[in-house]
């Protein structure tokens, strides 16, 4: 008797055959916190790990590391991403504190992968100052093995593997520059996951930069503010920057505490105060801009310290309370990651 009639006679439970397909996750990771060129309880500079994929591959089928600050070889590591597996590098300024770990990185791509593939350096193209100097993430790339070709090390690790690059690690990367514009613009695409940037103030050439995937978005602003220099203003967080982070899933943002303003005598100069967004402006930008998560990074002052550089902090140290509290008092009913280095979020949750 074959199995339907078997079925028929015996009140068999028939379950319809289903394929099951891996679900799509994203996974951000901040690889570094510090803010600006201080060094801190050894955190690292500013850096952020982007990963796409699905629950059999743990998110990594795709890898973006969006800022290189000091220590994120390091920090990658820790992540269990080693720099051999970013598909793209993705730079928001040409800043030491978001650019110097790029070099360790490369190199250690140079010598242990010379094969290949290269990896792909996203950034905005040669900008010229009001004040006539250029800043040029393409002869950054260009140049990113001097020291070590100078110093003869490049010729005796050559001497070693013939079959590493000649050129050293710049020859391992790919530069895709673009103009950075008002409203966002694809700049990098592989499979389902789609970035696109816009133009935004910090310094000239600064740029911010959204990731769409099946799983979620994610905005990373950078060290974004608004176009207008100091008050008076609205806010001090970018209109590009919302502009790109409407509908987004996460905000990650480079942040400064009021505490660190003008009017609480901390000596902090005002100017790079006001280039800065404030926690709570962000609370408020990330509210209008629908989003579920603001992760704060970047963080002037770090936690816990009693200065930012020589400057001294106003009432000592603050606490992750004390910016979840000003993100509060911007009005986002969000969930807010005050962050330290490898602080993540995964979507779906």
């Amino acid at each position: 008797m074959n199995n339907i009639i078997k079925c028929a006679f015996l009140g068999c439970l028939l379950i319809p055959s289903t394929s099951v397909f891996a679900a799509p996750c994203l996974n951000i990771t901040l690889t570094g916190t510090q803010g600006g060129p201080p060094v801190f309880n050894g955190q690292a500079g500013s850096g952020t790990l982007v990963q796409f994929g699905d629950d059999e591959n743990n998110c990594s089928a795709v890898n973006l590391q969006f800022d290189t600050g000091r220590g994120t070889t390091q920090r990658l590591s820790q992540a269990k991403t080693p720099v051999g597996k970013l598909n793209a590098i993705f730079l928001t300024h040409m800043h030491s504190d978001h650019t110097e770990g790029l070099a360790d990185m490369m190199q250690l791509r140079w010598h242990f992968g010379s094969a290949g593939p290269k990896v792909d350096l996203v950034c905005s193209g040669d900008t010229q100052s009001p004040k006539g100097y250029v800043l040029s993430c393409e002869k950054f790339a260009q140049h990113i093995g001097d020291p070590l070709i100078k110093s003869g090390e490049m010729a005796q690790r050559l001497a070693e593997n013939n079959k590493r690059l000649p050129g050293g690690p710049a020859e391992l990367i790919n530069v895709n520059a673009f103009k950075p514009s008002e409203t966002p613009a694809e700049v990098w695409k592989s499979g389902d996951v789609v970035v696109s940037a816009v133009g935004s103030r910090h310094i000239p050439g600064h740029v911010s930069y959204r990731v769409d995937t099946p799983a979620g978005s994610v905005v990373i602003g950078g060290d974004a503010g608004n176009d207008a220099p100091k008050p008076p203003r609205k806010t001090s967080t970018s209109a590009q920057v919302e502009a790109l982070s409407m509908g987004a899933d996460v905000i990650v943002h480079s942040t400064i505490h009021p505490v660190m303003g003008p009017d609480k005598d901390s000596g902090f100069p005002p100017p790079i105060y006001f280039r800065q967004s404030t926690a709570t402006d962000l609370g408020s930008m990330a509210q209008r801009a629908g989003a579920k998560h603001l992760m704060l990074t970047h963080l002037i002052p770090p936690l816990g310290a009693k200065r930012q550089g020589p400057y001294p902090i106003p009432g000592g140290g603050l606490t992750e309370a004390d910016y979840e509290s000003a993100v509060v008092d911007g009005g986002f009913e969000g969930g807010v990651i005050v962050g330290r280095d490898l602080s993540s979020l995964r979507l779906p949750q």
